[in-house]
């Protein structure tokens, strides 16, 4: 295995008798959740060093349904994150350097220091920044959906949305539109026990959100969102039925956020034996297990992947902490859909000289 897996969207191999995947696919999945969690692991570290701009929102836990969903799909496919969604955009071909600079708001980052954590996209790689109003990238997804449909694209579409967010108005009005089109999207209602600092039960009335795909009337089923073969497995089935024209599916995955909803955050509202009784569940210790029962890989063979995910991201880490800060003029750039537009219009205010001054 190299540093960075090669093998996301090649043709698929016939896996070894026994195993659900040929034996570097199995590795990438690790690969990518561990490499989500070491990359989370640093930004904590900038953010308690007053380098990072703006919170930071762990995943501990939550890996493997982001890494095992977005694994199932092809680079012809789309994909929108939520804040704890880091291993989708990985997956997806996001580098631990981006992100990095992203958060500290360097000159040279995705955004160039105009937004923060994983607020960017690169249509190149299919995957597109999420909006922070939660729920509001369904609706957004169905037009990119609808949009490849009419383009004669047969592109599938992966949105996801937090216990908390499926509570809103536009949740509800996308996801029915998207239904009432078969449009070929798949949404992952994430149910990791709180949204924010309210627990499920709380603040929904059916306890499992999957139970609301025969109202929408499209597919739905449920999944251990700590299972990383379970989690790609009920993807990839929705993948091939969005493609072939037999419309959305809504996957609900069981997990937990074992952090606060940020740093900031120290999640005084959850008991240590809760917080114990998920840590031992926790989805990359358990892969790990796997692995090893299947004799896929060696204990040896587990620690040189992390040793190369570390110097991976030493050396993203070195060039994010010395990248520049973005300069004062840049301010406007990149705001006008047009970058021309200023200098064409006569009564156009250069407001980037006041902010220099």
């Amino acid at each position: 295995m190299s540093d960075s897996p090669t093998t996301v969207g090649a043709p698929e191999i016939v896996a070894p008798e026994g195993l659900p995947l040929e034996p570097p696919r199995l590795l990438d999945l690790y690969w990518y959740m561990l490499l989500n969690r070491r990359l989370e692991e640093r930004l904590v570290n900038l953010y308690r060093q007053g380098k990072v701009v703006g919170g930071v929102y762990r995943s501990l836990g939550q890996e493997a349904e982001s890494v095992g969903t977005a694994y199932a799909l092809e680079p012809r496919d789309y994909v929108s994150p939520l804040i704890r969604n880091l291993g989708s955009i990985l997956v997806k071909g996001a580098e631990p350097v981006d992100i990095l600079k992203q958060y500290m708001a360097k000159g040279t980052g995705p955004s160039k220091g105009k937004d923060l954590n994983i607020h960017f996209g690169d249509l190149s790689k299919g995957f597109i920044g999420p909006v922070s109003m939660l729920g509001d990238m369904i609706p957004v997804m169905g037009g990119v959906a609808l949009g490849n449909r009419m383009q004669g694209r047969d592109s599938v579409c992966l949105v996801y949305i937090g216990d908390g967010g499926f509570s809103t108005g536009a949740a509800h009005e996308g996801w029915n539109f998207i239904c009432a089109q078969r449009l070929p999207v798949i949404l992952v209602a994430e149910d990791n026990c709180y949204a924010y600092s309210t627990p499920t039960e709380k603040q929904m009335g059916n306890r499992n959100m999957v139970d609301r795909a025969l109202g929408y009337g499209c597919a739905g089923v449920q999944v251990d969102g700590n299972d990383v073969l379970a989690c790609w497995d009920a993807a990839r089935e929705a993948v091939g039925r969005a493609r072939s024209g037999k419309g959305p599916t809504l996957i609900e995955v069981k997990t937990y956020r074992r952090k606060g909803h940020a740093e900031h955050d120290d999640q005084r509202y959850v008991s240590k034996e809760e917080l114990q009784t998920w840590e031992s569940r926790d989805p990359v210790t358990r892969y790990e297990q796997w692995l090893l029962s299947q004799e896929v890989v060696d204990r040896e063979q587990l620690e040189q992947i992390d040793a190369r995910i570390k110097r991976k991201l030493d050396a993203a880490v070195d060039e994010a902490e010395n990248a520049p800060m973005p300069e004062p003029r840049t301010a406007l750039d990149d705001v006008w859909s047009t970058p021309r537009w200023p200098h064409a219009n006569p009564n156009y205010h250069d407001f980037t000289k006041e902010i220099v001054k």
